[in-house]
This record gives structure tokens, C-alpha cells and sequence, in this order.
């Protein structure tokens, strides 16, 4: 059986998410010492133990948690009366720091012209994971559009079928027109995407929603879309609109406000004064 340190070097390898759950702090009578480790899989499974019992149940629900949410959190238990909500009756109390795995974040360029491969190019530079898709195999390609980690050369429809979208991707739609969104979109919008954007002007969105709504698309998914994408910085060439956008993904990734961080003149001023 696979130690947690080899656990995790796979996780690491193959960009999947788990949750490490460590007892960092016990007490008197307790089922496990300090640095008892359990590993949590998003499907359940689990290797390693801090206790078992009701105690595992209940970190495993803080495991689910942490990996949804991406927030670590320390969870203290006592051990002592379950008539009260205890999870044992050891004695002691136990400390059990949760900890999200999570894989980097992934930039789905959809659309290989342009303006896509300028966002491949600085998403790769700020970090991200990049993948590239078109249902065009010419413009999805190393050759046509370099620096990608993976590409996916089918419709946009198809998508969700070949590469699994997860609350670390971010998709960025680049496409040619209208038509292939309203084609595609339906499917990006049952996935768990952090981000879904489409480019273009809000005559082509409006054109697309409506398109959508004849497909049966509710309002509630349609709200998820950004579009016109991107950050308002008049941005014309295909370097400048990927800036643009990056600068939205960055700014809901990190909760931002996409306010400028100058103080205002006045308030210089009456600091001075």
C-alpha cells in the first residue's frame, strides 16, 4: 500500500486535488499522537487514519469542505461525552489541521487565433496551467499555438468530455463567432468552471443569449458568463485584450476589487495638511 508522502508526489504529478488532514495538538486520551496523518480523495477514499470512528467521519466532512472551498482550517474535538456532541469518549482532547490540495489552475484558451494565443502566452507567464482547445486541428496545435501544456482539437461542445473541468478552470472563449458559442456554451455551463468568459462585443453576447434561451438555457446559467470579458482598459490589440482578461481572472481568482490603488489627490492632500 502507497504511503502518504508517495500519495502525494502522485497528486502533485498528475494535478489532482486531496486534502491532508494532520493531528497537530492532543491531549490526555485521544486514538492518535501528534503528526497521525490521513490523506482524503475527492471521491471518498482515503489513506492513512487520525483516530477512526465518529472523529474520521467528521474530518472527512472537513476535508470535503476544504477542498471545495480551497481554505485550510484547524478543527478541535473533545473527546469526552457524546450525550453532548462528542465524537468519543477517550478523554482527551485532539487538534486536527485540514489542508486543500489543490493542482495549479488551469487556463482553457478556446480559440487558437489571436487573441488566444496571447492569452496561452501570458497565462503560462503568470503561472497558470494552459490548455488549448479548437475544433479547427490546424489552429490547435505546438506549431500553431506554442507554450500550451495540452491541447484539445475538437468542438467546443465536446470539450467537457476530454478534459476535466473542476473549480480550478478557468475557461476563456476566443472563438470566431456567435454561432460556435451558442453551439458550445450549453456544455461549458453544466460544468463546475471557475470562470466561464466569451469574447466579443455586447451586440454578438446579446446575440448569443438569445440563441441560448431558444436552447432552453436558463437565466440562472446564463449569469455565469462573463462577456464582454476582461477588465475595461480600451484595449485594442490582441496583447493588450489578453492583459485585459487575465487581470479579470486574477481579480476574481484573488478577490480583488479591479480599483485603481492611488489615493485620491484630496486625501493626500488633507493627510498634509
Amino acid at each position: 500500500m502507497k504511503t502518504i508522502y508517495q500519495a502525494l508526489s502522485e497528486l502533485e504529478k498528475n494535478n489532482e486535488a486531496a486534502a491532508l488532514c494532520t493531528v497537530v495538538k492532543s491531549e490526555g486520551s485521544t486514538p492518535r499522537h501528534v503528526g497521525s496523518k490521513m490523506l482524503v480523495y475527492p471521491d471518498g477514499k482515503f489513506i492513512g487514519t487520525i483516530g477512526g470512528g465518529d472523529l474520521e467521519h467528521r474530518v472527512l466532512d472537513e476535508a470535503w469542505m476544504a477542498m471545495s472551498d480551497g481554505q485550510p482550517r484547524v478543527v478541535s474535538y473533545s473527546m469526552v461525552d457524546p450525550s453532548r456532541g462528542d465524537p468519543g469518549v477517550c478523554g482527551g482532547t485532539v487538534e486536527v489541521f485540514v489542508e486543500p490540495i489543490l493542482p495549479p489552475a488551469m487556463v482553457v484558451v478556446i480559440g487558437g487565433g489571436h487573441v488566444g494565443k496571447a492569452v496561452v502566452h501570458l497565462a503560462k507567464w503568470l503561472g497558470f496551467r494552459v490548455a488549448v482547445s479548437d475544433d479547427r486541428e490546424e489552429f490547435c496545435n505546438p506549431e500553431s499555438v506554442p507554450g500550451a501544456d495540452a491541447y484539445y482539437p475538437c468542438p467546443m461542445a465536446e470539450l467537457p468530455n476530454q478534459l476535466k473541468v473542476t473549480r480550478q478552470t478557468y475557461l476563456v472563449v476566443t472563438s470566431r463567432g456567435s454561432g460556435i458559442d451558442a453551439e458550445g456554451l450549453p456544455s461549458l455551463l453544466e460544468t463546475n468552471a471557475a470562470y466561464i468568459g466569451v469574447i466579443g462585443s455586447r451586440r454578438r453576447w446579446l446575440t448569443t443569449v438569445k440563441a441560448l434561451k431558444e436552447k432552453g438555457v436558463s437565466e440562472e446559467k446564463l449569469a455565469r458568463v462573463h462577456s464582454p470579458m476582461g477588465l475595461e482598459l480600451n484595449a485594442e490589440t490582441p496583447e493588450e485584450i489578453a492583459v485585459s482578461i487575465m487581470a479579470e481572472i486574477l481579480m476574481l481568482r484573488d478577490k480583488g476589487t479591479g480599483k485603481a490603488m492611488r489615493i485620491e489627490e484630496g486625501l493626500v492632500k488633507g493627510e498634509r495638511g
